[in-house]
């Protein structure tokens, strides 16, 4: 089994003039599932998105390794899964397009039977192959979760992990959270109490400004 771990140096980023986070160090590994709180506009997302490597900090390093080796340049996308409000999604395909768009694009192999699980487990294995316009926000969400989950990450990424769901649609990502964090890494942006339950260890911003 892979062993994945995250290593957070002396993280810091700012704005201009404007700080958002500084001095933040920390590490993680497989088994563990880490909460990021703050207020709002206190550097959530920011911080999130470092992780991914889709932004970069004013100083300090994140380090990915994988069995202790580590990842870099555009491999690292293939190690981490990420769901977040702001992701966007092809509207005019279907959930199913979307996903081999997507495996097509990154170069993941398309696990059919286990997409479908995920489909399962998400409650949308009736609505696959509806096109996503016609998804709510909460079905919409749920999606994210498959995108993020289908390449079996050694990383997931939640940026507000639960919003636009209700309480069967929270169930259903706790559920499926609970068990993938036995084997892999979990951080949670939120400020939601029954998120941060989830958590073993959270980082506070407002102690890094």
């Amino acid at each position: 089994m892979n062993s994945y771990s995250l290593e957070i140096k002396n993280l810091s980023k700012n704005f201009g003039r404007r700080l958002i986070f500084q001095n933040i160090n920390y590490s993680i590994s497989s088994n563990t599932v880490l909460g990021i709180s703050g207020n709002n506009g206190s550097g959530k997302s920011t911080f999130m998105k470092i992780i991914a490597g889709v932004l970069s900090p004013n100083k300090g390093q994140i380090v990915h390794l994988l069995n202790g080796i580590k990842i870099t340049g555009d491999e690292l996308f293939n190690h981490i899964g990420f769901v977040s409000p702001y992701l966007i999604l092809y509207e005019e395909f279907s959930a199913e397009e979307n996903l081999k768009i997507f495996s097509k694009i990154r170069g993941i192999k398309y696990d059919s039977e286990y997409i479908r699980m995920l489909f399962g487990k998400m409650n949308l294995y009736n609505r696959r192959k509806d096109i996503v316009k016609t998804y709510s926000s909460g079905m919409k969400q749920r999606l994210k979760y498959v995108f993020a989950l289908m390449h079996k990450p050694g990383l997931l990424l939640l940026d507000e992990p639960t919003s636009n769901l209700d309480s069967e649609g929270k169930d259903s990502v706790y559920t499926i959270l609970d068990e993938y964090s036995k084997n892999h890494i979990v951080i949670i942006a939120s400020n939601e109490e029954q998120d941060l339950r989830m958590c073993g260890d959270i980082i506070y911003l407002e102690n890094y400004k």
